[in-house]
């Protein structure tokens, strides 16, 4: 069970991230066409600010938990690295406590968020989107990314001393 949890989470780390890369080039492109009509055209684009912004929750949440599978958060190791390897599992637990405790925090926020936001029908105010499917992208990808981070401290706590 434990290990196809993992596989599944693994899988859905790199899909997540790519529906973010996707939304980066999105954004890219309707960002450029904004530029070239407001100054090449000098007829601007109202939905471009309203809706790049709107792409921006859930692309700044759809990595996370990818950077924690690629292990790609910045780390300070110098004197980690110097540590007997019982130690140092219990500064990496703690430092994965941290980000399982903050992820949570935000996972839970943005979930509630996006009740609510579905709840009242909140709308952009130019486009009048909903705002609940930018909040939803953002919410699945700190929930992925919470959970991820659950198991990695479950298996960072439980597998034998001296493996690395």
């Amino acid at each position: 069970m434990g290990d196809r949890l993992r596989t599944w989470l693994e899988r859905a780390t790199v899909w997540l991230a790519g529906i973010g890369a996707l939304i980066i080039v999105v954004q890219m492109v309707w960002i450029s066409y904004g530029v070239m009509m407001r100054y090449v055209f000098n007829a601007p684009d109202r939905m471009v600010t309203e809706a790049t912004a709107l792409l921006l929750f859930p692309v700044a949440f759809l990595g996370l938990a990818f950077a924690l599978y690629e292990d790609a958060y910045p780390k300070v190791t110098m004197l980690i690295d110097n540590l007997p390897s019982r130690l140092r599992r219990w500064v990496d637990a703690l430092n994965m406590a941290l980000m399982l405790a903050v992820g949570g925090f935000l996972a839970l926020a943005a979930v509630d968020a996006t009740i609510k936001s579905y709840q009242s029908g909140a709308s952009s105010e130019i486009l009048l989107w909903p705002r609940y499917p930018f909040w939803a992208l953002g919410a699945l990808g700190l929930v992925i990314f919470t959970v991820y981070a659950a198991l990695r401290l479950v298996m960072l706590l439980f597998r034998p001393v001296g493996e690395e």
